[in-house]
């Protein structure tokens, strides 16, 4: 059996790996959903938008499910704390994931312009809501939650659903949809022609100078927030008990890891540099590849900011939940991480499949072509 700190950590990095996957893959599909309105000029040109992502969008979202799965299995104090916290913000991300599957299904079923402009919008909306829902739910990471438990380990959550729109977390927020749509916009203007392709990459340049500025504004903005700290002694291999450590709030505490270990440093300057290599780049392809890798390098860099805290505790630090004490027994990890060592390089190998599958540019012609071939409007 694999030691149980051990275990601990690999499920932490696995929680981010799936976390980027997710970002990463059905990230783009987002970003070019919230901009559909925006790079289409009319019908024919938006569903060009459409069938880019189209045929993969419902593959993406696995990631997705193993994200909540993993977070069930694996953490299940997390999974249950942050349901008490964020339930009104995880029901309104929700019903706009809803709205993106029910958009593509009818969108096209009616010719006439304001049906199909309405289900539009619904796609803006379901592209752009749920970009900047995640990053505020991670900006509340870094304020912490007033969140306690009782003895019996049942979260209260203290706070409220507006207590959530801080002004760092929307900045967090901005940050978030800045760069989904950063890196949506790169892959329309890869994966689409001119001139929705060109609109595209004009969009993916300005959104990633959104990002890069409030990327280093929430950096230099956690040197004022408080933030969670272990003091003493903590025991990584014992049971989960979020109540059996002591911590602290100390200000500007997010920095302390880039003190402790200076090479961590390194991530977010190469976040930076991705950033303008968007910015700069002029082959398309090399822009969407910089572009996920950014969006990789912020995820990171926020998981690294954290570490050890999974869900930090604004009113009673020591209540937090940590990777030492939120996560399931030793044996369900062990049994977990067998599975994942079988499903996860499927899920790698289908996710690399279908693109190169799929790959290619959608073009008008092809998209005016369907239409006299199915009888379309």
């Amino acid at each position: 059996m694999i030691d149980y700190e051990l275990l601990r950590l690999v499920w932490w990095v696995l929680l981010g790996v799936l976390l980027i996957g997710f970002a990463v893959t059905d990230g783009y599909d987002l970003g070019l959903g919230a901009i559909l309105r925006l790079i289409g000029r009319d019908d024919v040109e938006r569903r060009m938008a459409l069938e880019a992502i189209e045929p993969n969008w419902e593959g993406n979202q696995v990631w997705f499910i193993l994200g909540g799965g993993a977070v069930f299995a694996a953490w299940p104090l997390l999974y249950a704390a942050s349901f008490s916290a964020f339930y009104f913000a995880m029901l309104l991300l929700l019903v706009a994931l809803i709205l993106r599957p029910v958009g593509f299904a009818f969108r096209n079923r009616l010719p006439q312009a304001r049906w199909r402009g309405a289900w539009d919008w619904a796609l803006t909306i379901a592209g752009a809501v749920p970009s900047l829902v995640f990053g505020v739910a991670f900006g509340n990471l870094f304020l912490g939650i007033p969140l306690r438990f009782t003895p019996e380990l049942l979260p209260v959550f203290e706070g409220s659903f507006l207590g959530l729109f801080h002004p760092f977390a929307l900045l967090c927020g901005v940050v978030s949809l800045a760069m989904l749509v950063m890196h949506g916009a790169s892959f329309a203007a890869m994966k689409i022609e001119d001139p929705v392709g060109q609109r595209a990459r004009r969009i993916a340049r300005i959104a990633a100078v959104v990002a890069a500025l409030g990327f280093a504004g929430a950096g230099l903005w956690l040197r004022w927030i408080p933030a969670s700290a272990l003091v003493g002694a903590v025991r990584t291999d014992g049971a989960s008990d979020p109540l059996a450590k002591h911590a602290i709030s100390v200000v500007g505490g997010w920095l302390a890891n880039y003190s402790l270990h200076p090479g961590m440093i390194a991530i977010p300057v190469a976040v930076l540099l991705l950033l303008a290599a968007v910015l700069l780049c002029r082959r398309r392809g090399l822009a969407f590849v910089a572009s996920g890798a950014a969006v990789a390098g912020i995820i990171l860099t926020a998981g690294l900011s954290l570490f050890p805290f999974l869900l930090p505790s604004s009113t009673h630090p020591g209540h937090g939940l940590t990777v030492w004490d939120a996560s399931s027994s030793q044996r369900t990890l062990g049994i977990m991480l067998v599975a994942a060592a079988i499903f996860l390089p499927l899920i790698l190998a289908y996710t690399t499949w279908a693109f190169r599958v799929m790959r290619g540019t959608v073009t008008r012609a092809h998209v005016e072509s369907q239409d006299e071939s199915q009888g379309a409007y």
